[in-house]
């Protein structure tokens, strides 16, 4: 069954009040800093007024997303796809999917990936980009 969603949010659609784009024509963008990381722009701050942005996440079994933080924008994770965790100052969360994580901004925060590829839906208030 996951890995019939993540199929379904890759190739589907994303609607607003004036357009429907097809997720199939979206690119995966390689991160430039985390090897292993990709990101599907699904909804960006250009059709929200910045006020929020959502993410189709990848991190290739083994990688991960590095600790960083972000400055300005909460971030909320869903894990949709495959198992690793979320490390964070005072927590460690499992991610498999089902598990959802709420991370103030400012939080340093690091993901990986366990054996399989981690694919998350990650949201930002306000928008990432």
């Amino acid at each position: 069954m996951n890995k019939d969603l993540v199929k379904a949010i890759e190739t589907e659609a994303v609607f607003d009040q004036v357009e429907m784009e097809k997720t199939a024509g979206l690119k995966w963008h390689e991160h430039p800093s985390f090897v292993g990381v990709a990101l599907k722009h699904l909804v960006t701050g250009k059709k929200t007024e910045g006020k929020f942005s959502s993410h189709l996440v990848r991190v290739k079994k083994g990688c991960e997303i590095g600790w960083h933080n972000h400055a300005a924008e909460w971030e909320l994770h869903e894990v949709i796809k495959g198992e690793g965790q979320c490390r964070m100052e005072k927590r460690n969360i499992i991610y498999k999917p089902g598990v959802s994580a709420v991370i103030p901004a400012k939080l340093v925060h690091c993901v990986q990936a366990g054996e399989e590829d981690l694919y998350l839906l990650a949201k930002f208030v306000p928008a990432l980009l």
